[in-house]
C-alpha cells in the first residue's frame, strides 16, 4: 500500500491515561519521527455497558479533555475516535504515513485479543507494532516459581516480589528526556461528545478521590479498616485507567516502607498478584479457581439477589455499603469483604453474581482485582479465605464502625419500623454454609476418586 504524507508514529492510549511517566509514550517519542497520540472509545466495548449513567465514561472524557488541552498548548492533538479499533486503526493506515503503532500491554483476556487482532493488521499493512509495561512493576513470567511456575499464593509471590524490586532499578520514564517531538496539527479535532455516544455526564467529583500525602499514609495501616474515616488512598479509579503511574506510588511505599508504607505498598502487590493469575489463568474470569466449588449447590433468588442490591438485608454495615456503591461507585474495602461475605455465605449464592454486579457499580472495577478479591471472600480462589471463615457482619460493625457514623451516614432510618428485619440470623446462615461447602468438597473428593479408579 502506498503510504502518503510525512512518516509519524502512532501512540494508543488505552489504561494510561497520563503523559508523564508512560512507558509507551516515551519509548514512541524516542524514536525520531513525530508522534500522534490517539484513544478510541471502543463501542464493543461501550456496548456491554447497561448504564447511560455510567460515572467512568465521565472521567475518561474529563481526563482526555485535559490531555487534548496540554497537547495543543504544545502545538499538537490527541485524536479521540468512536467505534471500533480495527476498522479506526483500516482507516489511520489509509489516510496516513503510519511507521508504528505503540502502545502499553493490557492483560485481561479480551484486551489480549483485541490487541492480538491490532497487531495483525499493523503486519498486514507494514506497520510496526509494539507494546510495553507500564500498569504494573513486574508482568507475565517475570515473578515465578522456582520451577518456573506461576505463584498461586500471596505470601512467596510477595517475598520474590519484594526480592526482584530489590534486584532491579526501575526509573520513571521521562518524556521530557526522551528527545522526541509530538505531531503538530493546525486544525485540532473535535473530541466525540458523551451524549453522541449514548452516554450522560456525571456530576461526581473525582478529584477528591485521592489520597496519597505522606501524612494520610502515614495512618493508612491504623485507620484503613475503618470505613467513617477517609483514611484509604482511594487510588483505585486512577490505577484502573492509569492516571497516576504505579512506579510512582512504589516508588512513594517504598521510601516509607519501615512505617505504614508496607501495608500499603502490599496492596499493590495484590493487585499485580491478581493480575498475573488472571494471566495464567484466564478461565478464572468465569470459574472458580478451585474446581472443586464447581459442584458447589449454589442458591437462586431474585428476590434475596435484590435485597441485597438495594440495602435491605437487614444488616446494617452491609446496607450501608451497598447504597455506599449504588450513590457513589465506591465502596470502602472493608465493607467489601463484609458485603461480599453475606453473599456469597450468608445468602449462599454464587461469587459471579456479586462479581458482576461490583463490576457494573465500581468506578475502580479492575477485572483481575475485582474477581480475585471476590473468590478469595467465597473461598473458591487462589489463595482464597478458607470456606468456613464466614464474617459476622454484626461483629464486623462493632468493630469497625463502633459509633455508627458510617452506618447512620447510609440507614438513616436504621431505628425506626422502616429498617427491615435480618433476612436471616447469623448463626442459622453459618450452618448452612459450613454444610453446603463441606458437602461439595466430599462429593469433589468422590469424583475425583471415582476418576482415579476407572483410570
Amino acid at each position: 500500500m502506498k503510504k502518503t504524507g510525512s512518516p509519524m508514529n502512532l501512540f494508543w492510549f488505552r489504561r494510561d491515561l497520563r503523559l508523564k511517566d508512560n512507558a509507551g509514550l516515551v519509548q514512541a517519542l524516542r524514536q525520531g519521527l513525530p508522534v500522534q497520540p490517539l484513544f478510541i472509545f471502543d463501542t464493543e466495548i461501550l456496548g456491554l455497558l447497561s448504564n447511560p449513567n455510567d460515572a467512568r465514561l465521565t472521567f475518561i472524557h474529563e481526563t482526555l479533555g485535559a490531555i487534548q488541552n496540554e497537547l495543543r498548548t504544545a502545538g499538537s492533538d490527541l485524536w479521540v475516535f468512536h467505534g471500533k479499533p480495527k476498522e479506526i486503526f483500516q482507516k489511520i493506515f489509509s489516510q496516513n504515513n503510519v511507521h508504528t503503532v505503540y502502545t502499553n500491554r493490557d492483560y485481561e483476556p479480551r484486551a489480549r485479543l483485541r490487541d492480538q487482532s491490532i497487531q495483525e493488521l499493523c503486519h498486514q499493512q507494514g506497520v510496526g507494532f509494539h507494546s510495553l509495561k507500564d500498569q504494573v512493576i513486574f508482568e507475565e513470567n517475570e515473578i515465578l516459581t522456582g520451577a518456573g511456575k506461576p505463584y498461586t499464593i500471596y505470601t512467596p509471590y510477595k517475598k520474590k516480589w519484594l526480592k526482584e524490586l530489590q534486584e532491579s532499578n526501575f526509573q520513571a520514564h521521562s518524556a521530557a528526556k526522551s528527545g522526541g517531538r509530538f505531531r503538530q496539527e493546525k486544525r485540532p479535532r473535535r473530541m466525540p461528545g458523551l451524549v453522541e455516544m449514548g452516554f450522560k455526564k456525571t456530576l461526581l467529583d473525582f478529584a477528591s478521590q485521592w489520597r496519597t500525602s505522606s501524612q494520610e499514609l502515614m495512618t493508612y495501616a491504623t485507620d484503613r479498616d475503618f470505613p467513617a474515616l477517609e483514611a484509604t488512598s482511594k487510588l483505585g479509579l486512577h490505577l484502573r485507567f492509569g492516571t497516576v503511574s504505579v512506579r510512582s506510588l512504589v516508588r512513594k511505599a517504598h521510601s516509607m516502607i519501615k512505617d505504614s508504607g508496607d501495608v500499603w505498598l502490599s496492596e499493590l502487590i495484590w493487585r499485580e498478584f491478581f493480575m498475573q493469575i488472571l494471566f495464567h489463568f484466564p478461565e478464572v474470569e468465569k470459574k472458580s479457581f478451585r474446581p472443586e466449588y464447581e459442584t458447589m449447590a449454589w442458591r437462586k433468588s431474585s428476590s434475596e439477589f435484590q435485597r441485597w442490591c438495594d440495602g435491605q438485608t437487614g444488616y446494617p454495615l452491609v446496607d450501608a455499603g451497598m447504597r455506599e456503591l449504588k450513590a457513589t461507585g465506591y465502596m470502602h474495602n472493608r465493607v467489601r469483604m463484609v458485603t461480599a461475605s453475606f453473599l456469597t455465605k450468608h445468602l449462599l449464592m454464587h461469587w459471579s453474581l456479586g462479581e458482576k454486579y461490583f463490576a457494573r457499580h465500581l468506578l475502580d472495577y479492575e477485572l483481575a482485582s475485582n474477581n480475585g478479591n471476590w473468590q478469595w471472600v467465597a473461598g473458591t480462589g487462589c489463595d482464597a479465605a478458607p470456606y468456613f471463615r464466614i464474617f459476622n457482619p454484626l461483629a464486623q460493625a462493632d468493630r469497625f464502625d463502633p459509633d455508627r457514623e458510617y452506618i447512620n451516614k447510609w440507614v438513616p432510618e436504621l431505628d425506626t419500623q422502616k429498617y427491615p428485619k435480618p433476612m436471616l440470623e447469623h448463626s442459622v446462615a453459618r450452618d448452612r454454609a459450613l454444610r453446603a461447602f463441606s458437602l461439595a468438597l466430599r462429593e469433589s473428593k468422590k469424583m475425583s476418586m471415582s476418576r482415579q479408579k476407572r483410570k
